[in-house]
Formats: C-alpha cells, structure tokens, sequence
C-alpha cells in the first residue's frame, strides 16, 4: 500500500509531553479539588505525594516541601480535604498530576467526625479509664511545665503559682502548633518521666501540659494518638491546660485532671499557702483548747476519786496493832534463843585447853615440812625433763628453719618470674597502647563504658579518656531549669 503524505508536522516525544505540560497548566492554572485522601507518601527529600479520589475517580497529587512545612494537621487515609493549586503533566511518565499549593480539611464537620472516630478508639483500649487516674500530690514539690517558652501562658502559670505557693518549676519547651508540635509535646513528656529521682535534675512531682485558645486546627496536635498515648502512660501525675473552658481535646480523655486554663492549672496544682498557714494556725489553736479542756477533766476526775478514798490514818491503823502484838512475842523468844546459844558456847569452850592445840600444830608442821620436801625434789625432776625437751625442740626447729628459709627463696624467685613475664604480657595488652595510637574511652557518670551512640542519654555527663589525659563533655538535648523564690 504506497504512503500517503500529509501536511501534518512531527513532534518529538519530548516537544509533545512539554506542549501538554503547557496547554494543561493554561487551562487549569488555579483549581480547587474536594476529595478523600488515599495513598500518602513522604519522601526523603520532604515532598508529599497523595491520592485524591471520590467514588469515581483518582487524582495523583504532590505537595513540595515548602508548602507542606506550614500544615497545621497530620495528614491522614480516609481524611476529606480541599485542596488547591494547578493542574500540570510530568513528563517521565506521561502523568498528570495536582500541584498542591494549599492543603485545608473539607470543613470542620470532617475534623469533627475525625476526632470522634479516633476517641471512640482510644476509649475502647482503655486510654480514657478512670481507674488508670493519679491522685495529683497536694503539695508537690517540682512542677514539670510543657509548653511554648515565649508565649504567655508559661508567664501567666509561673506568676499563679508565684501568688498561691512558689514552687520549683522545671520548663519543656516545645511547639504547640504545626505538624512537629505532637511529636515534640510526647516526647516532652516521656522525658519527663525519665528522669531518674535523685539525679542532677530534679524530677517532677507532677506534669503540667498547657496550650492558649484557638481553633479546632490550632489545637489539633493535641488530638493526636501519640500525644494522649504518651499522657496515659504517664507515672508522672499530670493536668491538661488547653486553650479555653469551652474547648476539648483528646489529652483531656486521658490526662490525670483537667484545668479550664491554664492558670486553673495552676491553681490546682498548689493551695494558698496563706490558706494553709491560717488553717494550721486553727487546728493548732483547737489542739491546745483540746489539751487545756483534757486536763482540766483529768483534774476534776482526780478529785473525784479521791474524794472517795479512805483517810490514810484509817488505812494504817490496824497494820500498826499488828506491829505491836508481833513486837510483844518477839521479845521473850528473842531472850530465849539468846540464852541456850550462851550456854552451848560455854560447852565448846571448855573443851579447848592449850596443850591440846599445841599438839595439834606441832603435828601439822612436820607434815607440811615433809610435802615441802617432796615437792621439791619433784620439781627438780620437773625442770630437767623440760630443759632437755626444749633442747631437743631447738636442734629441731633450726633444721626446719633452714628448709623453711630454702624454700620460700625458691617459691619467691620463681613468683617473681612469673610476674614480670605477666607483667610484659600485660603491658603488651594493655588498653593504653591502643590509646596511643590515636583511640579513645568514653564513660558515663557511672564510670561505665559507653559502646554506642544509643547508650548517650540527652543531657548526660561524659568523660573522654585520651592516652595524655581525660576531658569531660555534656550532651546539650535536655529540659530548661528554672526556680521561682
């Protein structure tokens, strides 16, 4: 079949994706889209891909790095938005896609419905239990605060606790607006719970989580899942201050109490302590009423009492006609034994004349003068036996000796060997060598080593050791200490 020629012109590839490009960013340079999000996708360099469909159709879309910074909500599946921009073509792909410009959710009717889904979830796994509430501590004595540092609702919360009970605070600052404030204000959170009691820092008696009035997407960061999952695990007791009275977030559910303000939150979190001080000064005026009422009605009872006993002339009267017709018959029974002990005594004396008892000791020398002599001569025998057993043990112990003294020669000169073959062998292993040659030990507050990244906790103490010395370093990532006085 021969070829036909036409007039119609040639188009590169390239030529016709570019005149497409052209001809559809024309005539839909500015459009407004309302659909469901499908797909998202976040790449590395920022940028964000999504599916914009109804029940019909799908409509790729992609949202640049700069223009998805300033989003005020998470994006999520499912989630109805209005999105505008202008419609063009990428031409690796023969696509047409939505450049999105700007991104806002399909009324407040779709955050509502949103943020009622995502509670009924929550309160079905228990994240909003009343028997997983904390007593807040009456008089706590470090109050950890989240929130922005520059706004005024740290100035208003520092300057109520100021008036009612000064109070060690400890600030978290955070964001608490745009799509990093969640993560952050968890985060702040969690950390706070982390501290160890008795550390460098203080930890906190009790969390105070607070955020100014503004609207549903304002305060939208504090709805999100991993903000109230962080304040329901919380062992730190904690108060949600959010915007105003009439406005409700999700941290609510789950916090330990909720503050209308966050001043309220302030005034919950301490009493007055003019109050306490006027109220102690009561009770301790009642005690000493009390005490003065006790006593004076252990008086009465007293004199009640002994109003009623006996005089003690009346008590001692008959122990007395006792004593005396006891003293009455001790008297001739007394005389009595005295008496036949004289007449005994007389009996024995008789018997013992002087020519007898001279007899007697006569008798008792000679014997004591024999058992001397016998004795004596025992104790010479006595004394030669041991003196030649103490030679014997002499000559004896010498020749132990020598061996001994051989021996521990020995046993040290061979000890000593093999200690300073350790010795080289050690200093041969030994770490400092390795420092030598350009490495380094690094070691926690407790003097143990660090192995990896993952062991540094945000605002630990570290020390350095080089093969000339030691340095000490701080990793910077921690809360701001302040003090109210």
């Amino acid at each position: 079949m021969p070829n036909i020629a036409t007039n119609a012109p040639e188009f590169s590839v390239t030529e016709l994706s570019a005149s497409i490009k052209r001809k559809l960013e024309e005539d839909f340079g500015h459009v407004r889209v309302r659909g469901e999000m499908g797909r998202i996708t976040i790449a590395r360099s920022g940028h964000i891909y999504v599916d914009l469909k109804d029940a019909n159709a799908v409509l790729s879309a992609v949202m640049w790095k700069g223009v998805a910074s300033t989003l005020k909500f998470r994006l999520e599946e499912g989630m109805e938005v209005v999105a505008t921009g202008k419609i063009s073509s990428f031409p690796g792909s023969s696509k047409y896609q939505l450049i999105i410009e700007r991104l806002e959710p399909a009324g407040i009717g779709a955050l509502l419905a949103q943020l009622d889904e995502r509670r009924k979830r929550l309160a079905n796994g228990g994240l909003f239990d009343g028997d997983r509430k904390q007593r807040l501590p009456f008089l706590p004595r470090v109050i950890g605060v989240v929130t922005s540092p520059t706004g005024a609702v740290i100035r208003d919360i520092l300057h109520r606790l100021s008036d009612r009970f000064p109070t060690h605070v400890l600030l978290w600052p955070v964001l608490v607006q745009g799509e990093k404030a969640a993560d952050q204000v968890a985060r702040a959170i969690a950390g706070f719970n982390a501290i160890a009691v008795g550390g460098p820092i203080p930890r906190p008696d009790l969390i105070i989580v607070a955020r100014g009035g503004g609207s549903i997407e304002d305060l939208w960061a504090f709805n999100e899942e991993v903000v109230v999952r962080a304040t329901a695990v919380s062992t730190i007791p904690l108060i949600s201050a959010i915007g105003h009275e009439t406005d409700t977030t999700l941290i609510d559910f789950a916090a330990d109490q909720r503050a209308p303000t966050p001043t309220g939150a302030a005034e919950m979190a301490v009493p007055v302590r003019s109050e306490l001080q006027d109220r102690v000064n009561m009770l301790a005026g009642r005690l000493a009423r009390g005490l003065l009422r006790g006593v004076e009605q252990q008086k009465i009872e007293v004199r009640a009492v002994a109003a009623r006993l006996p005089r003690p002339e009346a008590l001692l009267s008959v122990a007395r006609q006792r004593l005396d017709l006891i003293d009455a018959r001790f008297q001739p029974a007394a005389r009595a034994v005295m008496t036949g002990k004289a007449q005994k005594w007389a009996a024995i004396s008789g018997r013992l004349r002087t020519d007898i008892l001279k007899g007697d000791i006569t008798r008792h020398k000679l014997g004591l003068a024999n058992l001397s002599e016998r004795l004596q001569r025992a104790l010479a025998r006595k004394v030669a036996l041991t003196r030649d057993q103490l030679s014997h043990d002499k000559r004896t112990l010498d020749v132990s000796s020598k061996r001994l003294q051989t021996a521990i020669a020995s046993t040290v000169q061979q000890r000593l060997t093999r200690l300073e073959t350790q010795g080289a062998l050690l200093e041969a292993l030994s770490y400092k060598a390795t420092l030598d040659r350009g490495f380094a030990i690094v070691r926690n507050q407790s003097g143990e080593v660090v192995r990896a990244k993952a062991g540094i906790k945000p605002g630990a103490s570290l020390s350095v050791t080089f093969h000339d010395g030691q340095i000490k370093v701080h990793e910077g990532d921690g809360p701001v200490q302040g003090r109210l006085f």
